[in-house]
């Protein structure tokens, strides 16, 4: 398996990525392949580590490619103008099988342009999404569209439900995950206009399509561990997904705070601290790594935009997982089927 990873993207590219990457490579057992301008990438390895790249790992390569895709180039025109970019080239390895699975912190716009232009949508999905893994109570939840389209139709949130369903089903062995719709209540009437026609269209359709839609689910409830996936359009998902992180990072800096500012309140940690390091642990995002673009022919992993070095080691061993877990083939397989199928009635 060959794992290709964009060392030039992201808030904190190139350090983070290879940093994340020396630290991964002997937690899994895929070739990692860094691509991005060689000469930077080899000094930066050299001022790190001390030796060169090749000292550290057989299975740690370099692909060079002479430019970068910045946070402010617009997606369109940096996918079709920047050729010999971090991220298209790594698009093109994926695309002409040197690769299982790419991997960017890059522009959000530009990845999914290049995924759905270079790589191509699966038969039968209308647009790919971003599907995030978030902490839950004792479970995990994914959150679809965790932010890559920001205007969706009915069809689209019924079809991130059904990509949910495989997914869970062949990534995390859930047989029935609860698919919920993301709304501000519970009732049927409740919600804009997308919200209320996509409720409509997913119970009409769940049964047909084999999908566990247990109807709206308030933001309150996301995280109680009996929803498994919540369904909602990309500008929705992502104020979700940011809010989120940003909740943890305030319940984890007030807690370091309450704990260390008296002598008392220190002596409690020292009794407390085993509970505190688990609400921590289960609060830290970064455990869970990136976010997989359903709906594209091959595994494509977003990675948030401010990784370090840790999410980019937790995004690499997850990303194995994505290629050994064969979820995308299951999707092809599915979505494909049903399209032929239909063509034929």
């Amino acid at each position: 398996m060959k794992i290709i990873l964009d060392a030039m993207g992201g808030d904190n590219a190139p350090d983070a990525n290879i940093k994340g990457a020396v630290n991964a490579i002997n937690k899994v057992k895929a070739e990692v392949v860094l691509v991005g301008k060689e000469e930077v990438i080899r000094s930066k390895v050299k001022e790190f580590y001390g030796k060169e790249i090749e000292e550290i790992s057989d299975r740690l390569k370099i692909r060079n490619a002479t430019e970068t895709i910045e946070m402010e180039d617009t997606p369109t025109l940096a996918i079709k103008h920047k050729k010999d970019s971090s991220m298209v080239v790594g698009f093109r390895m994926l695309k002409e099988d040197e690769g299982d699975v790419f991997i960017s912190a890059g522009n959000s716009g530009a990845l999914l342009t290049g995924a759905t232009l270079i790589v191509g949508r699966i038969k039968g999905i209308d647009r790919p999404a971003l599907a995030g893994i978030l902490p839950a109570y004792k479970s995990q939840l994914l959150l679809i569209d965790a932010g890559s389209n920001t205007n969706c139709k009915p069809i689209n949130l019924l079809q991130f439900a059904q990509m949910s369903t495989i997914y869970l089903r062949n990534t995390f062995g859930i047989e029935k995950p609860a698919i919920g719709l993301l709304n501000i209540g519970t009732e049927e009437t409740k919600g804009n206009e997308l919200v209320r026609e996509s409720y409509k269209l997913l119970k009409e359709k769940s049964e047909e399509l084999g999908i566990n839609f247990v109807g709206n689910v308030e933001g309150r409830d996301a995280f109680s561990g009996k929803i498994d996936a919540i369904v909602t359009d990309g500008f929705t998902g992502n104020v979700f997904l940011k809010t989120t992180e940003g909740l943890g990072k305030f319940v984890k800096r007030t807690l370091t705070e309450s704990f260390t500012s008296n002598l008392l309140s220190k002596i409690s940690y020292l009794i407390a601290h085993k509970p505190i390091k688990r609400l921590s642990k289960a609060m830290d995002y970064k455990s869970y790594g990136g976010a997989l673009f359903l709906g594209v022919k091959k595994p494509v992993v977003k990675a948030h935009g401010s990784s370090d070095e840790i999410l980019f080691e937790y995004t690499i061993i997850q990303a194995e997982k994505f290629v050994e877990n064969k979820a995308v083939d299951k999707m092809k397989e599915q979505f494909e089927t049903k399209k032929e199928e239909d063509i034929h009635e």
